[in-house]
């Protein structure tokens, strides 16, 4: 009977394991007489997307949300509303294939005053009405994040009164 080499066998073009990740973020929404506003931030590719990062040793996700919210936006004052989503999706890490995990969750602040964090590549946050934001996020499985957020906001306003 042949030998079998497992995923991690030194045979040449055998299979790398997948290697898993977990971040946490943040669909921030500011509410105004005018409107409600939805922050985006652009990340170190140029891309339009929502806070996010990796969750630390020790941290649970709604932790991570917060912190990275913070850390990326400037935005200090945060309320948690709900979980809302958990999207994923896999990308190459050089040799390495990378499935992450990222749960989403609706934050609510009154500041408006953002500070891009600069050192992490994150050059802009931008507030935008719901369908300016959905029309400018880049990618798609952050729209549907920010999709059900703005239903969860409608339903909010509807529940306070506004």
């Amino acid at each position: 009977m042949a030998k079998r080499t497992g995923s991690r066998g030194g045979r040449r073009g055998a299979r790398r394991p997948v290697r898993l990740e977990t971040s946490a973020g943040g669909v921030v929404f500011r509410r105004t007489p005018e409107a409600t506003y939805f922050l985006l931030i652009r990340d170190p590719y140029e891309n339009w997307g929502l806070p996010k990062g990796h969750v630390e040793k020790g941290e649970t996700p709604p932790d991570t949300a917060l912190r990275e919210v913070r850390e990326e936006t400037g935005i200090e004052t945060l309320e948690m509303r709900e979980a809302l989503a958990t999207i994923d999706w896999f990308f190459r890490e050089g040799a390495d294939l990378i499935h992450k995990y990222c749960h989403f969750y609706l934050l609510e602040t009154a500041l408006e005053a953002t500070r891009p964090q600069v050192e992490e590549g994150i050059t802009q946050c931008v507030w935008l009405p719901l369908e300016d934001a959905l029309r400018t996020l880049t990618y798609d499985n952050a729209r549907q994040v920010l999709e059900a957020a703005g239903r969860r906001v409608r339903a909010l306003e509807m529940e306070d009164g506004a």
